[in-house]
């Protein structure tokens, strides 16, 4: 099949601010999305504004009304918002071929148009994994790649992070898992953070395409990372349900342990030396991660998007 007769779109639980919703959605409609469903996960009203101009753009405040409809009440963990939308944008009348649930600080990066990938599958393929990588705190251009479970990954995350590498799941502070392409149409299916099921079975299907990538701006500076810390540590990405990077008896840590032990021995300056290692852009890191072919630059342009898909903004 052609990619021109493919299209494809995103489902997303957004709460940020009204420049980062409104560059997350122009990002992706100058990627050549069909159709975005944003799910806003608090009232805002700038935003919302232009969403609704967009003919490519179906927005939904999540409010009590929403999740009265959707889920009989509003669930109180983000993760199951999430959940709830992305199956509730899942089950619409079909408007694309291919539906992703993305995050508002995720952008799919292509070398070529995203559709030409999915046309590229069998009829028979049900999803496709699109694979990581991490953004280094910098100018927002270099990232990390992600390193296959090849037998090697350990060891060549214990040579870039040679302090903290031992704690880290492939070297990232959030997730390795990707996002799921799913193709529509398909019946009972329920869609999660990571992964779609069909009657409660996990969808298997292409991964780790090559030239499709999910850029991940988890750590975009150290105040950044910082504001966002106790969150993530609480109920995001480093809460303590999440398991260790390897089993128990074999010295495995969750992050969570990992960043109370920081704490507990050296306060903000120790988790500063943990950032510092782990995300900060630093001719060192770049060296070592090009040495391991690992070395991702990419420029997101997100201003330029922005104002070619929502000239009317001023932010």
């Amino acid at each position: 099949m052609s990619d021109r007769g493919v299209t494809w779109g995103l489902s997303a639980t957004i709460l940020a601010p009204a420049q980062d919703i409104l560059a997350f959605a122009a990002y992706h409609l100058d990627a050549g999305a069909h159709r975005l469903y944003l799910y806003l996960d608090a009232p805002c009203p700038e935003a919302m504004a232009h969403l609704q101009a967009h003919p490519k753009v179906r927005v939904t405040l999540c409010d009590a009304a929403h999740w009265q409809k959707v889920n009989g009440g509003r669930p109180a963990k983000h993760q199951v918002r999430q959940t709830v939308n992305a199956t509730h944008a899942y089950n619409r009348r079909a408007e694309v071929d291919w539906l992703i649930h993305m995050d508002v600080d995720e952008f799919l990066v292509s070398d070529r148009p995203v559709a030409a990938h999915l046309a590229g599958l069998p009829a028979d393929v049900p999803i496709l994994r699109v694979r990581p990588m991490e953004q280094l705190s910098g100018d927002g251009t270099v990232f990390k790649g992600f390193i296959p479970a090849d037998g090697q990954r350990a060891a060549i995350v214990r040579t870039l992070y040679p302090r903290f590498g031992a704690h880290l799941k492939g070297g990232f502070l959030s997730h390795l898992a990707g996002k799921v392409f799913t193709r529509t149409g398909l019946d009972d299916v329920t869609v999660k953070i990571h992964n779609a099921f069909q009657d409660g079975v996990e969808l298997k299907g292409a991964d780790v395409v090559a030239g499709l990538d999910l850029a991940h701006c988890h750590a975009k500076s150290w105040d950044d990372w910082h504001a966002a810390y106790r969150y993530r540590l609480e109920k995001g990405a480093y809460r303590a349900e999440l398991g260790p990077n390897k089993p128990r008896n074999q010295g495995g840590m969750s992050l969570h342990e990992v960043f109370a032990a920081i704490e507990a021995k050296d306060g903000t300056a120790g988790l500063r030396a943990f950032f510092d290692e782990v995300c900060a852009d630093t001719p060192s890191l770049r060296e070592k991660l090009e040495a391991k072919g690992l070395l991702r630059r990419i420029n997101l342009d997100l201003n330029a998007t922005l104002s070619t898909h929502f000239p009317n903004w001023r932010g």
